[in-house]
This record gives C-alpha cells, sequence and structure tokens, in this order.
C-alpha cells in the first residue's frame, strides 16, 4: 500500500540559531520539553531523555515506551563518543518452532505474535540518565524529566497533522491482515474515537500511560521491567498467546557499545555498529569517497545516480552480514575498509544502473532527534516501534503500546538474522554524528527504514561537499530506493520537486523512476544540528515533511 503523504510550504529562510543550547525532533511539543530542560540547567543528555519520553506520548504512531533505542553521545569534557543499544531481545520462548507449529512461514507484522522482543526504550532513558549523572554531573531529577510527557498524557495535547494521518491509515478496514488495527479492543479504546480515526486538532489524551509514566518517573526504569508495569504487561501478552516472560523482562538491559566509523572528506563519519545498519551509512560514504561529489553538481543525474548505486552496493553487504553479532561474526574492519570502498565504487557504471536487486522490506517508522548544549555535549537518538503503530498491541491497562521489531526476523534457518530466543535482530535505526577535529561538527538522522542511509547521506553530502546549510540540506529535495507495501520490486521514488530532465535520465540509465508529491513524508522525519568550529554557534534544522521544530536559546 502507498503511504498517504502531506504538502508543506517551507521557507528557505528558517535558521535557527544558538549559543547555549539546540534542540530538534520531529514533533513541536517535544523539542519545548527538551529546550525546557536546557534552559533550567539540564545538559544534552538530560534534554534528548525529556525530549525522547514526550514524543513517547505525542508521536505514538512512530514511538512509544514499549519501543527501542539507539544513542550516539558526545562527552564534551572528555573528548569521548559513546553509543548506547537500548533494542531489546527475542524472548526465551520466541523460537522458530514456536511459528512453524502454528504453520507460519514468517512471523506476523501484526498482533500477539508480532511482540516477540522486550522493549528497550525505558533501558535506554534509564542508562542515559544514568551516565548523565556520572560522567555529566546533572543536578536534574529523573523525575523532572518525565514533567513534559506525564501532562501531555494525562491532560492531553492536539493531535498533529502526521499523528492524524497515520490514525486515518491505520483504521483502514479494507486491510485485515496489517492496516486494520481497530480490531486490537485495547488499541481501539485507546487509539480511536469511538471508532473513527483521530482527526487534527482533537485533544488526546492517555490517561492509562500517564500512569504508567508516573511510576516510572517515581520508582525508576525497574518498574517497568521488573515492578507492577512489567507484570501487567506480560499477563496481557500471556492471555492472548504471546512470548514475553517475567524473566525476560527482569533480564533486559541497555548495552554501551563502541561507535564505528569512516572518514570522508577530513570529516569522521560515526553511527552505531551492528544489530543497527549503521554499517551500510557507512559504507556508502566509504563508497562516495572514491568520487568526485561536488563536481558532479547537487541535484544532477550523476549525483542522484551515484548516490543510488552506491546504496545499493552497501545494501548487499548490509543484507549478506547484519544481526546480532552476539551471534554471527560480521567482518566490519573489511567491510569499513578503504580498499573495500573502492571495490565497490568499482562496480558502479555511470552511465548505467545496477541491475534488479533482491526486494528491500519496506520497514517501519522511527524519530530521530539531536540535542546539543553550551558545554559542547551532544545527543543524537532515534527512537522507534518500527512500523507505524508498531503490533497494534496496548498492554491493558498499562497505555503501552508494544513494538513490532521482531517481526523483522526470518524463519529461514539458514538465514543471517534468523529467529534465536535472546537474540536481537537486524535494526534499521542508525543516529549518525559527523566529528571535524574530534568534535561535533553535524549531529543529524532521520527516519525511514531503507531510507536512513540515504538519507543521512543526502544530508551529509549536502552539507560538506556543496556548503549548504542544515536546513537547506534537509529541505532539499530527496529519493528512496526500494520498495512500499504491497510491491514486488523496488523502484526509485523522486520528490517532484527534481526537474523533469533529471528525472528523464535517471530513467535512461536504467532506474526505475517514480515521481512523488513535491514534500512527501514518505521520505522520513530528518533533522541535523550543525555546529560551527569557529564560534560554537549552533544551527538547526527538522523535516518539512513532519511536525518537528528546532530550537534553540
Amino acid at each position: 500500500m502507498e503511504k498517504t503523504s502531506y504538502c508543506a510550504t517551507v521557507s528557505q529562510s528558517v535558521n535557527p540559531l544558538a549559543t547555549r543550547g539546540m534542540v530538534t525532533s520531529p514533533n513541536y511539543l517535544a523539542t519545548q520539553a527538551g529546550l525546557d530542560v536546557l534552559r533550567r540547567g539540564g545538559n544534552a543528555v538530560d534534554a534528548a531523555i525529556a525530549t525522547a519520553i514526550t514524543l513517547a506520548v505525542v508521536y505514538p504512531q512512530m514511538c512509544t515506551p514499549g519501543g527501542d533505542n539507539f544513542w550516539l553521545i558526545y562527552n564534551a569534557k572528555t573528548g569521548e563518543l559513546k553509543g548506547l543499544n537500548a533494542s531489546g531481545r527475542a524472548g526465551s520462548k520466541a523460537t522458530m518452532d514456536f511459528y512453524a507449529s502454528r504453520g507460519l512461514k514468517a512471523i506476523p507484522s501484526r498482533g500477539y505474535l508480532a511482540a516477540n522482543t522486550v522493549p528497550g526504550a525505558v533501558s535506554g532513558w534509564d542508562e542515559a540518565y544514568r551516565y548523565s549523572r556520572s560522567a555529566l554531573n546533572t543536578s536534574m531529577p529523573w523525575k523532572e524529566l518525565f514533567a513534559s510527557a506525564v501532562s501531555y498524557a494525562k491532560d492531553g495535547f492536539p493531535v498533529s497533522t502526521s499523528l492524524a494521518l497515520w490514525s486515518a491509515t491505520d483504521a483502514d478496514p479494507s486491510d485485515k491482515e496489517f492496516r486494520d488495527l481497530q480490531r486490537f479492543p485495547e488499541f481501539a479504546r485507546v487509539f480511536l474515537n469511538n471508532g473513527a480515526p483521530l482527526a487534527e486538532g482533537d485533544v488526546f489524551r492517555q490517561p492509562d500511560l500517564a500512569a504508567t509514566l508516573s511510576l516510572i518517573a517515581e520508582k525508576g526504569a525497574d518498574e517497568f521491567y521488573k515492578g507492577s508495569v512489567a507484570k501487567r504487561i506480560v499477563a496481557d501478552l500471556q492471555e492472548h498467546g504471546g512470548l514475553l516472560t517475567l524473566k525476560d523482562f527482569a533480564s533486559h538491559k541497555a548495552d554501551w557499545v563502541t561507535p564505528i566509523s569512516v572518514n570522508y572528506r577530513g570529516f569522521k563519519a560515526c553511527n552505531l555498529p551492528p544489530n543497527t545498519q549503521g554499517m551500510a551509512s557507512l559504507e556508502i560514504l566509504n563508497i562516495l569517497n572514491n568520487f568526485d561529489v561536488k563536481a558532479m553538481g547537487e541535484g544532477s543525474a550523476d549525483y542522484y545516480h551515484a548516490l543510488i548505486e552506491a546504496t545499493k552496493e552497501a545494501f548487499l553487504d548490509r543484507d549478506k552480514y547484519l544481526s546480532d553479532p552476539a551471534f554471527v561474526s560480521i567482518p566490519l574492519d573489511r567491510l569499513l575498509s578503504e580498499a573495500h570502498g573502492k571495490e565497490q565504487a568499482a562496480h558502479i557504471d555511470m552511465a548505467k544502473a545496477a541491475g534488479p536487486k533482491a526486494p528491500l522490506d519496506p520497514k517501519g517508522d522511527t524519530v530521530w532527534l539531536g540535542v546539543t548544549d553550551k558545554d559542547g555535549n551532544a545527543v543524537s537518538l532515534i527512537q522507534s516501534v518500527y512500523h507505524d503503530f508498531g503490533s497494534g498491541i496496548v498492554a491493558e491497562g498499562t497505555g503501552v503500546l508494544l513494538q513490532n521489531r521482531g517481526s523483522f526476523f526470518s524463519l529461514d534457518p539458514k538465514h543471517v538474522n534468523r529467529l534465536e530466543p535472546g537474540k536481537r535482530t537486524f535494526h534499521t535505526l542508525n543516529p549518525a554524528m559527523l566529528l571535524k577535529n574530534g568534535k561535533p561538527f553535524l549531529v543529524y538522522g532521520t527516519m525511514g527504514g531503507e531510507g536512513q542511509p540515504q538519507t543521512q547521506a543526502a544530508i551529509l553530502t549536502r552539507v560538506v561537499d556543496f556548503g549548504m546549510t542544515p536546513q537547506e540540506a534537509v529541505t532539499a529535495p530527496r529519493w528512496l530506493y526500494g520498495r512500499t507495501w504491497g510491491a514486488a520490486s523496488n523502484d526509485v521514488k523522486l520528490e517532484g520537486r527534481i526537474p523533469a530532465a533529471v528525472i528523464e535520465e535517471l530513467a535512461r540509465r536504467g532506474h526505475p523512476v517514480k515521481t512523488v508529491e513535491s514534500f512527501t513524508d514518505a521520505m522520513g522525519h530528518a533533522g541535523a544540528i550543525l555546529i560551527r568550529p569557529d564560534t560554537g554557534v549552533m544551527q538547526g534544522a527538522t523535516d518539512p515533511r513532519g511536525d518537528g521544530l528546532a530550537a534553540g536559546y
């Protein structure tokens, strides 16, 4: 099914600048929550937590406490960049035999059997806050980081354009298998208005979620993984044939990981290691090092062709190797080496598109947010429930909408990403950061599954190779190589602002082009913050394709 999209009219003059702190996120209420924490003396990590928790309330179509998150955190005091993997693992009862015994050849995309991994987001908030206390000496109380989110859940907030769009999309009664989420009673009770989709401007309240967040704010993350919240979630799952157990919740933990990187034009591009697709995002840049991108001209057929072909090469490696590194061996050093990038670049014919590749999964939706503070600390954070509204399952009495990330596991025993208990699945989520002389220069990222590596490459090349401002880079026309729901093969979706002559030339080179709206959220909701090395001034950007806001002070 094609995503319904909406358009926006954007002023290129939008260019928020600040010296004390900057927050960008895909929702204006969440950005303000983070900015408020900065104003009250919190650091970038504190503000990122508050923004993320608020997004879990006001952007439930893309993230909730029932999802996962990943972090890049730069500590200005030590000059260290740290990665945090807060993704959940498959439950102890989640086996291929379990699904086979029910006659299933693939894990369902929706429903109780799709909710087979422990939600990791709350553990990410918790571990990041512990780091803020121990390494950044924050004085901001944990409870205060929940204030905005609890208020919006309890008292309500106006439904945004994006939430209304996805509420209508996922209440489609004609698509009983995937879109008709009203078939799940608790989802219908929480996320529909007397059986009707939420409409833009409706005041949406979530009292059960307010109570859950209040418990976590008062008692800490253990209440979610070992206390009353965990017991309620597990009880609901098990009552309906679900797989997760109390032991699965109690044994979950987020892990600190070492970021991965490649050099690009004298900068250091950083991302997260597997089980994220950060390796693919970096491979694209590693390939582009072998082309004079600037000489191609931004927006030219050569520019789009080179980036699309580099994406194909990177995705070949990604789909061959990517899974949980605790279960499989992934040759990262070779894949990110200069020599491998040259080999991949040599496969690219600038006059002709590579032949058909295996259809890419039309993966789900996400939020990305970025925060920088006056001391030079920076956070790039992604949080998600995978598909829009995740599994569609709201654990009764908690208000927690559970992700369906585990539905991406394969039930093929020979597949690198095959389902195994305790395993983390291949994750599309990958927050990014670009360093110059060891310090953050560009904090950036996007939602959008397959589109994340492609949009990251677009933003970075437009800033580094063409000198665009962050807002210009985010606003500029984008493309998406992949497929949409119901399609049998990949195509190249191009926003309508791309000149007809360029689209025609890409088609001549063999790209299966498809023109879409000029500003479509199918391209994801991106954002960025640039930190000027000479002055430290922060320059923010948000995506006109979403409901976002970049704001500083």
